[in-house]
């Protein structure tokens, strides 16, 4: 099995049995409040007081509310890549109306399900759920308005790719709003090499502007941070995965991690 592959079934399994479990409680390096497993409450109570926000789809997997600034309007077709349990698509759908659809993208068969299960229950009807990889995504060209995502791009190994195949479903216009986490240079082999840390967003964190530099040779325009929050990780976290020197050349790198919320534009010309 490939390095890629491996990560691929590292993330199906972790967030299979998120969902399975219904919380972001499910494995030892993973608490309540802290599901992307790095020691950190990322979201904490950022979608308190959002409309549309449906509380038994939100596992607390996100870094940002993309929505807040991915320019969504009525009537719109959103697409959410690593939809999870719906929560984004939910927020979405509530903007887009009903003459707007959203549809949500995720790998894991778990998440697909429970996701599509909520939206059963809430009757919802311009929603759709489809299994798929965000690097080859089961959607047609230049056929959506808006891409989001919370916290799933660094999951994927090979960005570049993911970023093409963003542009490739955007329309001539569209844009996307992207919740992320970057690092403030580069890490340590160390922590490039951990697989547990992977799923935790930590070794797939790519230095900030090499991912804008990515964005960018996609194809992108108008790319702008629009919110940014500091990281802090937490020794008994790095500890299940890491030797106390590693641990400690983490330290000494000065590196740092960040949630980003990323807006950028697929040109109208060519």
């Amino acid at each position: 099995m490939t390095d890629e592959a491996r990560l691929h079934e590292l993330v199906r399994e972790r967030y299979g049995a998120i969902a399975r479990a219904g919380t972001s409680c499910c494995g030892p390096s993973t608490c309540c409040g802290d599901a992307a497993g790095i020691g950190a409450d990322l979201i904490g109570d950022a979608y308190r007081g959002v409309e549309g926000h449906v509380p038994e789809a939100d596992l607390a997997l996100g870094c940002g509310v993309p929505t807040r600034h991915a320019g969504i309007r009525a009537g719109d077709t959103v697409l959410d890549l690593g939809s999870g349990a719906g929560n984004d698509v939910f927020v979405a759908r509530r903007i887009v109306g009903a003459s707007g659809q959203v549809i949500g993208v995720d790998m894991t068969p778990e998440m697909i399900a429970r996701a599509r299960g909520n939206a059963a229950k809430l009757g919802y009807a311009n929603v759709e759920f489809r299994e798929g990889r965000i690097e080859a995504l089961p959607v047609a060209d230049a056929s959506v308005d808006v891409v989001i995502s919370n916290c799933v791009l660094n999951l994927v190994p090979d960005k570049a790719r993911a970023f093409a195949e963003i542009r490739r479903v955007l329309r001539p216009g569209g844009r996307f709003c992207i919740s992320d986490i970057v690092a403030t240079g580069e890490l340590p082999p160390e922590i490039a090499a951990a697989a547990a840390l992977h799923v935790g967003c930590i070794a797939g964190a790519v230095p900030e502007d090499r991912y804008l530099a990515i964005v960018r040779d996609a194809g992108f325009t108008a790319i702008t941070v629009a919110e940014r929050k500091p990281i802090v990780l937490h020794a008994q976290m790095l500890a299940q995965s890491l030797s106390p020197a590693a641990i400690e050349r983490l330290r000494a790198s000065g590196v740092g991690l960040a949630s980003i919320t990323l807006v950028a534009t697929r040109p109208r010309a060519a």
